[in-house]
């Protein structure tokens, strides 16, 4: 009887092993089927790289509860079976053909369990379904985001006269402005079109340098420019400030329709035209002086002041360009110094990086 028990214990615990590794097969294979899916839709288009990450991590979680369920009702059964053998409860019970059927009965006690395992297609279904539709949602988002980043030179108009320009105290080619930012793009329409508002926000970095020998004064509320005493070889005025800028876009780029009949709406492939403008104020204002002393030594200085600025500004802006990269110009509608017409403009390229 011992020795029959023996073989009865031995042979469950068998089939249960046995179970285990096919629940992990199965599993596996349907898991790698979905990921080989979901690469195919990668690689033709239908769905973007970070939707095909989203969709991978779904799948995957989903198998890995499969597993975790299915092997856990198996190790329950083992704990039970190590139980009855302990207390001498495994009955004798008629011997089978080693097939699938056998593999799925099981004895506890005096009773005899058949098990059966399927897939739960509905539960897959509804993991395709939540597929499909995070796969809509992502591919006609109506919002997407870039980075902004833009260079070029800078100066200023008095009197809102382009003209003075030539007059300038400042040199052109070597006053320049920087600007990186941040900003999201959000479709005006519901279905995919060419129309967007973009926003966001940047902080920009302008230089103002002086020709002739001159600098920047402060003298009571005004700000005037003087001759300095000492050859200089730098003389620049930098001035930080945060804007936030809003723009009216019209992007150009050619919606694609996939082979289920959906629009997907796609940006910054093709001519694209911004207008609008933006308002900011600014961090800091510094002036930085080079030149050599009465003993020849280098001698830089730097003067820490707001030279009369206004700390708030707005202005005009637009941008005119093909996929991330633009001709980008902005104007100040306020006085760059207090008590003066003087404005600042700027010129330069611009890139929006998905």
């Amino acid at each position: 009887m011992a020795q029959s028990q023996e073989k009865t214990f031995e042979k469950e615990v068998i089939k249960i092993s046995k179970r285990i590794e096919n629940i992990t097969n199965q599993q596996k294979d349907s898991l790698k089927a979905k990921i080989i899916d979901i690469d195919n839709k990668l690689e033709a288009g239908e769905i973007t790289k970070e939707t095909s990450g989203t969709l991978k991590q779904e799948v995957a979680e989903y198998h890995a509860r499969k597993i975790e369920k299915l092997v856990g009702e198996q190790e329950r059964l083992l704990q039970l079976l190590v139980q009855d053998k302990t207390n001498g409860k495994i009955a004798s019970f008629e011997e089978l053909t080693d097939n699938e059927d056998d593999d799925n009965t099981f004895t506890i006690g005096n009773k005899v369990f058949k098990l059966t395992f399927k897939d739960d297609e509905k539960n897959d279904e509804d993991i395709d379904s939540v597929s499909k539709k995070e796969i809509f949602n992502k591919t006609s988002r109506r919002t997407s985001t870039q980075f902004v980043f833009a260079m070029g030179v800078n100066n200023v108009l008095n009197n809102d006269k382009l003209s003075s320009l030539n007059d300038s105290e400042y040199q052109f080619w070597q006053s320049h402005f920087y600007e990186v930012g941040w900003t999201w793009k959000t479709r005006l329409m519901e279905d995919p079109s060419q129309v967007y508002f973009k926003y966001g926000v940047s902080f920009l970095w302008n230089n103002l340098r002086l020709k002739e020998n001159r600098i920047h004064v402060k003298n009571g509320d005004d700000t005037e420019i003087q001759t300095y005493g000492n050859q200089l070889s730098e003389s620049r005025l930098r001035h930080v400030q945060m804007n936030f800028p809003m723009h009216l876009e019209w992007d150009l780029s050619k919606n694609k329709t996939d082979k289920d009949g959906r629009v997907k709406d796609r940006t910054n492939n093709a001519i694209r035209l911004g207008v609008g403008g933006f308002v900011g104020f600014k961090l800091g204002t510094r002036q930085y002086l080079e030149y050599n002393d009465i003993n020849g030594l280098d001698v830089e200085e730097v003067q820490f002041d707001n030279f009369n600025m206004n700390t708030v500004n707005y202005g005009l802006s637009a941008y005119l360009g093909y996929k991330s990269t633009s001709f980008y110009a902005k104007y100040d509608m306020n006085s760059l110094f207090k008590n003066t017409d003087t404005r600042n403009i700027s010129l330069g390229i611009r890139l929006d990086l998905n």
